[in-house]
């Protein structure tokens, strides 16, 4: 008889009827399929969803088929579960709280105090990926036979369709000639914004206010009328205003927009039903600030903007780097420019008021 040991007692595996094995190999594959499905819409999956719909009534086998899955998901589609942090754990490291988190602990070791203890999970979780760095750095290079292939499946027009001045007309999928195919994936366009306004809230203190946003936007000639943020034909949206946009990145937990003050106030910090948002054309009189959302803290980093804004920063004037036969030349400047890059970061750093959160 398969058996499963708990803390609080021992469970059978045979008594969910029919063969225990199967029946656990059943709720591993659901618990994968229900999360692969929620992270195609860009929404946290819930500890009391998973329960509900894959493991009733059998609650107490949670760690086991969470960890089965776990490692499915990572050996099949390089992918994990992860944890997003609650309200309160994005506050704590808020304005250098990492760093003042470390002195607090040094003064409670110095005392003999305790660290109250104090739930930092939100029991939501998406999935992030888990493949090494270098290697997507490998499969995203183009290839020239890869690019010759997607050019033959595109249409003959989507060179005139993709400088279309036609806010509403969606764009067609452009080639990349690499192994990771973005222009039927992420929506590289969309994704880039997302990016920069992450960089534009970390570099200001970690918070925007949404008027400085909004005048940042507008230099990039994202106005807030018309739809100036494309998707490819692989979306369910052909376009979408900046405004219609960012509500989507606050749904999608990436960005957090909250009235100026409400931290301090009591209950401040509660998120609010994605049916409570505050429209712009609502509450004028309020005076809102933006700042970085859960998801963005696992899935993207602190650490990794601050990179991608130095590299972009720094790139540039090395056209004649790949002319240049001396190899020792080549080295003497790809080391300047990254400890420019590294000055670059650290100077990130000071302006986003503490210590990089890099992703755990």
């Amino acid at each position: 008889m398969t058996t499963t040991t708990m803390r609080r007692g021992v469970w059978t595996l045979t008594a969910m009827g029919g063969d225990g094995d199967t029946e656990l190999e059943r709720r591993i594959n659901d618990l994968v399929r229900i999360a692969l499905f929620t992270e195609q819409k860009r929404i946290p999956l819930r500890r009391d969803e998973i329960t509900k719909k894959v493991l009733a009534p059998y609650n107490r086998l949670f760690n086991r088929v969470f960890a089965e899955a776990q490692k499915r998901l990572k050996e099949t589609f390089g992918l994990e579960l992860v944890e997003l942090p609650t309200r309160a754990g994005l506050e704590k490291d808020d304005g250098g709280g990492a760093a003042a988190e470390d002195d607090l602990a040094e003064a409670r070791k110095a005392t003999g105090m305790k660290k109250k203890s104090a739930a930092s999970g939100s029991k939501s979780y998406i999935l992030r990926s888990t493949l090494n760095s270098t290697l997507i750095d490998i499969a995203a290079q183009t290839d020239e036979n890869i690019l010759e292939e997607e050019a033959a499946d595109l249409p003959s027009d989507d060179d005139s369709d993709m400088d279309s001045e036609d806010d509403d007309e969606e764009r067609p999928p452009r080639s990349y000639g690499s192994i990771i195919s973005w222009s039927h994936t992420e929506q590289v366009g969309s994704l880039g914004i997302l990016y920069v306004i992450l960089a534009l809230i970390l570099v200001h203190g970690r918070v925007l206010p949404e008027s400085d946003l909004r005048s940042f936007l507008r230099q990039l000639h994202l106005p807030a009328n018309g739809s100036p943020v494309h998707f490819t034909t692989s979306s369910t949206l052909r376009s979408l205003s900046v405004d219609n946009y960012l509500h989507l990145l606050w749904r999608q937990q990436y960005l957090e927009r909250r009235v100026v003050g409400e931290a301090n106030k009591p209950g401040g910090n509660k998120r609010m039903r994605a049916t409570q948002a505050p429209r712009d054309d609502e509450n004028s009189n309020q005076m809102y600030e933006w700042r970085w959302g859960p998801r963005a803290i696992c899935e993207v980093g602190e650490q990794k903007i601050a990179e991608f804004v130095a590299e972009f920063m720094v790139d540039g004037g090395d056209a004649d780097d790949e002319e240049d036969n001396n190899r020792a030349n080549r080295n003497r400047r790809q080391a300047a420019k990254e400890e420019k890059v590294k000055k670059m970061v650290t100077g990130i750093e000071k302006a986003a008021g503490g210590r990089l959160s890099a992703i755990s």
